[in-house]
């Protein structure tokens, strides 16, 4: 038997393209309790990963079939081996990347959220899709508990027309809401609340950069605890450069290729988004571990990838500062923000001219701040 303190817990849910992640999080101890990832769902090779948080079971298995039900059966099956985890489970946090407009924090799921969900899929054609399907059948498979959508674009909701507004015919947004609607908004919100607790001081009178640094990434500026500006727009393309996604580009970029060469628009965009970034710049990866090992022995890509990161990166930091007056603290969270010392470094050194007082570096926790926010949400129903 497990030696657990908590009596109350939330599995939180994180459906991809072509995974699940699951993490049921103690709201006592703020810790997991079991978690695991399914991977190369819809593909060959379909395995799940499953760990307990006293480390008695860490297991890779092979899923006899490759699809989103079968994973959630056999997560389902799982918890039933281990009851004194599965009756502490209060509720189902959802993440959901794409809320548009009609979200501005949080709700609990019903057919109306369903539907919303559903109409973000032109906004999100890679990630809401599969988020909807993992709420539907998990709302199947856990019919007995509430289950709550947490929306990446949620905290952003909070910025003014003159951030998230392009320089384009105003039409456009009251007809096909073109504007920008920003991402990783839960690890924004996570990181900046913990700075305020470093910095004891209340998150209402802080001004804030938090830089959320992974395969993907974005830098938001928080102002007295609300998103007023961020780099990601209507889809996370935009933006700093990323593992594989270009970030910001000259929009004629896929008519003058399409006229030059001949390249597909779609075949631009794909690239823009999975062969560009760190990966389409040195050749080599996207992980930015083996970018610095290249580094070291000389390679002069992966040294020029790196340069580009940083410089794009710290050009964005000093944009978002202009929506806030003065900056509190910069924040570092991701795999590379908390992980990366050179890029940390790098970047900063750019930014010396602007006399930092605080700079620092807060993992983040969006399996807990999606817990908190499920948790919260119930309460209130």
């Amino acid at each position: 038997m497990l030696n657990m303190k908590t009596n109350k817990s939330i599995l939180v849910l994180n459906c991809g393209s072509s995974s699940i992640k699951f993490n049921i999080v103690s709201l006592d101890t703020e810790d997991f309790l079991l978690k695991g990832i399914a991977e190369n769902l819809n593909s060959d090779n379909p395995i799940i990963s499953i760990e307990l948080s006293d480390k008695k079971l860490y297991k890779d298995y092979t899923l006899e079939q490759n699809n989103y039900e079968f994973a959630i059966n056999f997560i389902v099956k799982t918890l039933k081996q281990y009851p004194e985890i599965l009756n502490t489970i209060t509720g189902v946090g959802h993440r959901v990347v794409h809320g548009g407009e009609q979200f501005s924090k949080s709700v609990l799921i019903n057919n109306t959220v369903k539907q919303a969900i559903k109409d973000c899929f032109t906004l999100a054609p890679l990630h809401n899709p599969p988020n909807l399907l993992g709420i539907e059948l998990s709302m199947e498979a856990f019919a007995n508990l509430p289950h709550v959508a947490v929306f990446d674009t949620a905290f952003h909701q909070t910025m003014p027309e003159k951030a998230f507004l392009y320089g384009t015919p105003y039409e456009w947004y009251e007809k096909y809401k073109v504007r920008r609607y920003g991402f990783h908004g839960t690890s924004h919100k996570y990181v900046t609340l913990k700075a305020a607790e470093i910095l004891q001081k209340p998150i209402e009178e802080l001004a804030l950069v938090s830089a959320h640094l992974g395969n993907g990434g974005s830098v938001c500026a928080v102002l007295n605890g609300k998103s007023v500006d961020t780099t990601m727009g209507l889809t996370p393309l935009e933006g700093i450069m990323m593992g594989t996604r270009s970030g910001d580009v000259d929009p004629s970029l896929p008519i003058y290729l399409k006229n030059t060469a001949n390249i597909d628009f779609e075949d631009c965009i794909n690239s823009l988004n999975k062969k560009s970034g760190l990966l389409g710049v040195s050749g080599i990866s996207m992980d930015m571990r083996t970018l610095e090992s290249e580094a070291n022995n000389d390679n002069k890509k992966a040294i020029l990838a790196i340069d580009l990161y940083c410089y794009k990166l710290a050009k964005h930091i000093a944009s978002q500062m202009v929506s806030l007056g003065r900056v509190d603290a910069l924040i570092f969270t991701g795999g590379i923000g908390e992980n990366s010392s050179l890029i940390r470094e790098k970047t900063t050194n750019y930014l010396n001219y602007l006399n930092l007082s605080k700079i620092l570096v807060i993992p983040t926790n969006e399996e807990l701040m999606i817990a908190k926010d499920t948790f919260n949400i119930i309460k209130e129903d």
